[in-house]
């Protein structure tokens, strides 16, 4: 299973990402990466092995910033490299993914045939390039968001991070868990209570085929038909 984390607030999110990572070992992993924006750009830090090997990439090229994701992979599509190592780009869009996308090979036939090129082997880049092209087209986030996982075939669950977009965290979830943690001036996305536990006690659970905006100063919630929705907070 891969682990994901988003923290969108006011403090430094890359020692929150590091120190959810480490609680999230538990579910297996061969590679680990974070992602931030950085005065607005989209800036990522990626290593195959083990956590520590990502700290000692920050060490060298440090994240300074108050938004961001991070993952730990447990190989399925592609090697266990750092290239196919998560966080994913394409374009404006960042984003981490724990499940299967079943239809990837046609979705990235379809893209491809466009012109889009794919730096991985992976099911989840094309996710990316998916959420690019609809953000290239003018739509909103969210719209842009609700189509491309309209699209998608098989489970996920979902961290999108948008240059341009800045403090804003988009989350989803199908067959996979995810959860959302309420902070005070801050806001986190985790695979489990696990993972945000040291930050909140307040804890949202997404229902199947719900999709989620995150800031700092909370969560809209929206169910599988994209209709506003809202989920009980567990403290």
């Amino acid at each position: 299973m891969c682990g994901i984390i988003g923290v969108t607030g006011t403090g430094p999110a890359v020692p929150r990402l590091i120190d959810s990572l480490k609680r999230l070992e538990y579910r297996g992993y061969d590679s680990a990466g974070v992602a931030a924006l950085v005065d607005g750009r989209i800036e990522r830090r990626r290593a195959k092995g083990k956590i520590r090997e990502l700290e000692a990439v920050l060490a060298a090229e440090p994240l300074e910033s108050t938004i961001g994701i991070g993952h730990t992979r447990w190989a399925t599509h592609g090697a266990p490299t750092t290239t196919n190592a998560h966080p994913h780009k394409a374009g404006r869009v960042v984003l981490v993914h724990n499940g299967i996308i079943e239809n990837f090979a046609e979705l990235k036939a379809d893209l491809a045939a466009e012109g889009h090129v794919f730096e991985s082997q992976t099911d989840t880049e094309v996710v990316a390039h998916l959420m690019d092209r609809e953000l290239t087209k003018g739509n909103d986030p969210l719209v842009a968001f609700k189509s491309v996982l309209d699209r998608l075939t098989g489970a996920y669950a979902l961290a999108v991070l948008i240059e341009g977009e800045d403090g804003l965290i988009l989350g989803a979830r199908r067959g996979s868990p995810l959860v959302v943690g309420w902070g005070d001036g801050e806001m986190y996305l985790g695979s489990d209570a696990l993972a945000v536990g040291p930050f909140t006690q307040k804890i949202s659970y997404l229902d199947e085929g719900d999709f989620v905006a995150l800031n700092r100063d909370g969560a809209r919630m929206f169910d599988v038909s994209g209709q506003p929705a809202e989920r009980p907070i567990v403290t």
